[in-house]
């Protein structure tokens, strides 16, 4: 471990962890939003106040950054991290706004497991996030991510195929894939996230 000779602007860490918190209400909300009779235009309703509250916790990491002389690790890999953060939390509201503006009454089933799969990478980032500040046992976190992208991945392609099949009217595929296409981008994102923290780490070591 590399020994610190100045002290560090610790209060990043607070505000990393609640952006990712956030990021599990939201992936929360996603679940919620593709259940059989849920009032989808309440649930994007939440999923934009959640969007707006993880815009603040960004600007609130930006704004600190802009502030502090010293900071707990490279202020490029801090500036990485938050802006990724943000952009899972984008795609995920995109997606639901998307299902709600589209009039998508019946999405494909296994869009419920592209949303799982966010799900537990929202809750497994959630769970790092603490242990960025000693930097220790987070080789299993970025592996896990890694994983869940790859079947997060097989499932985008499977759905594809089935908008494709000839089973839904074109319009109809259109809209269906610009939702996928987001739940596909915020699972990407996730595993942006994860690759920053594994810099982070690499650096700090």
């Amino acid at each position: 471990m590399r020994l610190r000779l100045t002290p560090r602007e610790d209060g990043f860490y607070d505000l990393f962890a609640d952006s990712a918190n956030n990021i599990v209400t939201g992936a929360r909300l996603l679940v919620e939003l593709i259940s059989d009779g849920a009032d989808r235009e309440a649930i994007a309703e939440k999923m934009r106040a959640c969007e707006h509250a993880g815009d603040e916790c960004t600007h609130a990491i930006l704004h600190r950054l802009n502030e502090s002389f010293i900071t707990p690790f490279d202020r490029e890999d801090i500036y990485d991290l938050a802006s990724q953060l943000d952009d899972v939390m984008d795609y995920m509201e995109e997606a639901a706004d998307l299902v709600v503006l589209y009039k998508i009454d019946k999405l494909p089933s296994d869009v419920l497991r592209q949303v799982e799969v966010l799900e537990r990478a929202a809750e497994l980032t959630a769970e790092a996030m603490p242990r960025l500040k000693a930097m220790r046992e987070l080789n299993e976190y970025w592996i896990e991510i890694n994983r869940l992208e790859n079947q997060g991945d097989q499932i985008h392609r499977r759905l594809l195929a089935r908008l494709f099949s000839g089973e839904y009217e074109p319009l109809e595929v259109m809209k269906l894939q610009q939702v996928i296409d987001r739940l596909e981008d915020a699972t990407d994102a996730f595993e942006h996230v994860a690759n920053t923290i594994e810099t982070i780490a690499v650096k700090e070591s």
